[in-house]
């Protein structure tokens, strides 16, 4: 008999996290961590429901209140740091690349086996945000246990590249094959528009640690870029998601080349009218809500958009359950 699993305190106050251990990469011993709830009102109540948060590129989980909403429902909260993300980032990765996006859905597998096979879960709602958004919607589409999955939340999705229209059409192709010869050539840089319209240090309201999430994000490799765009391919071909998918997104997008408010009201990342096109090739039971002044990440905007969001979130979260 299997000796119980080992939580320890998390960098976050009020959670705990354990690490999986998967098998070996191209570069190495891979680790990923998986963070709850530490004293859990949901589980104390014994609620056999959770949620899975899959954070994005240059990211990693600490929306602690997003975590309270869902513990406040009766439903327990777990994040996975993917690989090369945040607490599951080893010293000899480079930070928040992949050239296969299937290497993070073994991690959404590891993480669900956890949930099921030891926290006792039987309701699962998987929760992506931005590339994680992406690995949510592949994940419930083909991954190994998505047959546990009640339901996906996507919160601002990364369903496509957010190019003008002749570079994805010329550009991307390009830089995708080259990416598959030349994997660790970098990227022109992200600007910092959006991290500094999130951190309390700049313009923003939240505190995060700037060395799993700085604010200028971190580069991208072409090995990374061509992942995604063989990821997005996918998608755009059509999924079968046989579960309800609830996708959320900021009303207006915007390219700001410097920080103004406008950046606290638009998604400055990603394009939401991506998410709108690509929305119904991800199954037959698809919900797509704005968010009017919502942000790229909505758990972060303003308290208005914010409190909108998780009206819309609860709502569908009752339907769900009922």
């Amino acid at each position: 008999m299997s000796s119980p699993r080992d939580w320890t305190p998390d960098v976050l106050d009020g959670f705990e996290q354990t690490t999986l251990t998967l098998p070996a990469a191209a570069d190495g011993p891979v680790d990923v961590v998986v963070v709850r709830t530490a004293a859990s009102p949901a589980a104390a109540a014994g609620s056999t429901a959770a949620v899975l948060y899959v954070h994005g590129f240059g990211d990693y989980f600490f929306q602690a209140h997003l975590a309270e909403f869902f513990e406040a429902r009766g439903i327990r909260w777990y994040a996975v740091d993917l690989r090369r993300h945040g607490r599951s980032w080893l010293a000899h990765q480079s930070p928040d690349t992949t050239d296969d996006v299937d290497e993070y859905l073994a991690d959404a597998a590891a993480a669900v086996r956890l949930l099921v096979d030891e926290e006792g879960i039987e309701r699962l709602v998987l929760n992506g945000h931005s590339t994680g958004g992406l690995v949510a919607v592949l994940y419930a589409h083909r991954g190994a246990g998505r047959e546990h999955l009640d339901g996906v939340f996507l919160n601002s999705p990364f369903l496509d590249m957010n190019l003008p229209a002749w570079q994805e059409r010329v550009l991307e192709p390009v830089l995708a094959f080259a990416g598959r010869f030349l994997p660790n050539v970098t990227l022109p840089g992200l600007s910092p528009v959006y991290g500094e319209s999130i951190h309390a240090d700049h313009h923003g309201e939240w505190t995060f640690d700037l060395r799993w999430k700085p604010i200028e994000g971190f580069p991208a490799r072409a090995g990374w870029f061509r992942a995604i765009h063989r990821a997005q391919a996918e998608v755009a071909a059509g999924l079968a998601i046989a579960v309800p998918v609830l996708l959320l997104h900021a009303e207006r997008s915007s390219r700001p080349s410097a920080w103004s408010e406008e950046a606290q009201r638009t998604d400055t990342v990603l394009d939401v009218e991506d998410m709108v096109r690509l929305a119904p090739r991800l199954g037959s039971r698809v919900e797509v809500r704005a968010i009017p002044d919502g942000m790229h990440d909505l758990t972060l905007a303003a308290p208005v958009p914010r409190t909108r969001m998780f009206e819309l979130l609860g709502a569908w979260i009752d339907r769900l359950s009922a």
